[in-house]
C-alpha cells in the first residue's frame, strides 16, 4: 500500500493559495501558466518554508551556491 500523504498534502496547498487570488483557468495551456507562475515566482522566490528555517528555497539555493569551499 501506497502513502500519498504529501502528496495530498501539496495539493491542499496548492489549492488553497493558488485558488482564492482569482485563477480560475478556462484551458489546459492557461492553467499550466498559473501554475509554473504560482511555482516560479511565488513558491520559490516569495514563500517562507518552515522546513527551510522559514527561507525561501531561492534563498537556500543561494546560501549553497556561495558558501561552498
Amino acid at each position: 500500500m501506497y502513502n500519498n500523504a504529501l502528496v495530498e498534502s501539496g495539493w491542499s496547498i496548492l489549492k488553497t493559495e493558488l485558488l482564492p487570488r482569482g485563477a480560475c483557468s478556462v484551458d489546459l495551456e492557461e492553467a499550466r501558466l498559473e501554475l509554473a507562475e504560482y511555482l516560479d515566482h511565488y513558491c520559490n522566490t516569495q514563500r517562507l518554508h518552515s522546513a527551510l528555517g522559514y527561507c525561501t528555497p531561492l534563498e537556500i539555493e543561494l546560501q549553497y551556491r556561495f558558501n561552498l569551499p
